[in-house]
């Protein structure tokens, strides 16, 4: 449903809160209609705010609760909880409040794949969007990856590839996805669901909102909507689903159809598989011609910072997988990994309040060694005290793996943590180890 929006922001109070990519996408959109927004953000000297056009207001170190309350519609960054007492104060107002994806989704006028789930997002958003590619459709892909949503709006594209996290999806209504996925539910940002994963799960749920089709993942019963049986849906697993990786043949099933032989992909592991099976689905469903689909499972070499093979010397890999920052994606690296020699397993950060004791019964292989670092390094070396080293930081760790390496052996960064303990970002962690798996290894 497309109706021009613009009219509806005029003569109204905006108040946008948090700068950056996103926040400065969100001015120029309210720009481009006639509407000046005003913009708060705490941190004192946010990202971004040099490139303000000079007639938009910044209020920096703080939110502003005397605009917050004056508001006609608030647009929240979703690094912003809805719990935060300010929000709270003006929800009871009956102040309206969004966040970019709901200001998109109000003007996309092209059918949209939505893609979230607590791993493996990215990588899936970023398959469909060059299977969309490969079949020669304009595609826009965004959202919680690369290009903020609503800088996509009017570049004439054909398709939208969104991936969505759960704080975006707190705050949007008008999703109506042409095809949306939830990929997984596993433990993740327990600190800003108080009530649990149950919480978190609602979150992830409101993707299949007015969705013309749900693609389910047949191994992972949170993953389905409410009151939906799995025949409602189509599905992706393993040895079952309506698309299925065949752990015997070591192929891709879709419909019925071996489609691929899994020895011809670049991506490796499980996981990936599982992935490659969500794309597929997704691609399918939106009409992208299957031929251009597979060719692209064949190229696709993977996104930097998931495990990706940053090194291999003296027959020692070096994986930079510092994506992985919760316990289900560690344990996705962890699940039917293979490896002749021993893992140095690094972890370690911020874990957000979680409960790390899932991991035990992957590095409870005799092959395994722990070496944990940062704000929760103690937690994660009390998971098996007798193979665990504890240093300060991640660098000091690599530094204590290196002598001890031989051939056959791994060194994997999988953290299980955020990094903003000791890092800008995962991004910046994952290059620091990829320097110093260059000048160790």
């Amino acid at each position: 449903m497309v109706h021009s929006q613009a009219q509806q922001y005029q003569g109204k109070n905006v108040v946008i809160i948090g700068l950056g990519l996103t926040g400065l996408s969100c001015v120029d959109f309210f720009l481009a209609r006639g509407v000046v927004p005003r913009v708060m953000d705490t941190r004192a000297v946010p990202p971004g705010v040099d490139k303000l056009p000079e007639q938009v207001t910044c209020h920096r170190g703080s939110l502003n609760n005397e605009w917050l309350q004056h508001a006609d519609l608030i647009v929240a960054s979703p690094g912003i909880a809805l719990a935060t007492p300010q929000l709270q104060e003006a929800a009871k107002n009956g102040i309206e409040i969004v966040g970019d994806i709901e200001l998109f989704c109000r003007e996309a006028d092209a059918p949209i794949v939505a893609i979230t789930g607590s791993n493996g997002k990215s990588t899936v958003t970023s398959l469909v969007g060059e299977m969309a590619k490969s079949a020669g459709i304009s595609v826009g892909v965004g959202g919680n990856i690369g290009i903020p949503a609503v800088s996509l709006l009017n570049q004439g594209h054909s398709l939208f590839v969104l991936e969505l996290s759960s704080f975006q999806l707190e705050t949007t209504s008008s999703l109506r996805a042409a095809a949306a996925t939830v990929l997984n539910v596993t433990e993740d940002h327990m600190d800003r669901y108080p009530l649990g994963l149950e919480q978190y799960r609602a979150a992830k749920l409101r993707i299949y909102d007015n969705a013309k089709h749900c693609i389910v993942n047949a191994q992972d019963p949170l993953t389905l909507p409410h009151h939906q049986e799995l025949s409602q849906c189509t599905s992706f697993g393993l040895n079952s689903g309506d698309y299925y990786f065949d752990t015997q043949k070591r192929v891709l099933v879709a419909q019925g159809e071996v489609v691929l032989d899994v020895t011809k992909m670049h991506l490796t592991g499980q996981h990936n598989y599982m992935n490659a099976l969500a794309a597929l689905a997704l691609a399918d469903t939106v009409a992208i011609p299957r031929e251009a689909s597979i060719q692209v499972l064949k190229e696709y070499a993977g996104l930097v910072h998931r495990f990706q093979l940053v090194l291999f010397n003296r027959g020692v890999r070096w994986i930079n997988d510092s994506k992985a920052t919760n316990v289900g994606s560690t344990e996705a690296a962890l699940n039917g990994l293979h490896v002749d020699g021993t893992v140095y397993l690094l972890l370690g950060g911020d874990g957000k309040s979680a409960d790390f004791s899932s991991l035990k019964k992957y590095i409870a292989a005799d092959n395994y060694r722990l070496y944990c670092f940062g704000r929760d390094g103690q937690q994660l070396a009390q998971l098996v005290p007798e193979k665990s080293v504890l240093t300060e930081t991640m660098e000091q760790s690599m530094r204590q793996i290196a002598p001890l390496l031989k051939s056959g052996d791994m060194v994997l960064l999988s953290p299980a943590c955020a990094s903003l303990d000791q890092f800008k970002s995962f991004e910046q962690r994952g290059d620091v180890f990829a320097q110093l798996a260059k000048e160790l290894g």
